[in-house]
């Protein structure tokens, strides 16, 4: 019964990570502003540097320095 139950979890688990890929007329629906996880560009970039100022590292942007901010 143990079994069972893990084959069926790891079935629901698994069938929720399939790729579908993205049909062409749909791209452009998905390319919106309204559709990105944070839609102000600005506030990622003021959110990035404030991480990357404060925990002495680069947030992959190619930017080297320091955690003082004078980069």
């Amino acid at each position: 019964m143990k079994i069972r139950v893990l084959i069926l979890a790891c079935s629901l688990l698994l069938s929720a990570c399939s790729l579908a890929p993205v049909k062409p007329w749909d791209r452009n629906i998905l390319a919106q502003q309204k559709m990105q996880l944070v839609a102000d560009p600005l506030e990622i970039y003021l959110d990035e540097h404030t991480y990357f100022s404060k925990e002495a590292s680069s947030g992959g942007q190619g930017v080297g320095g320091g955690g003082c901010g004078c980069n």
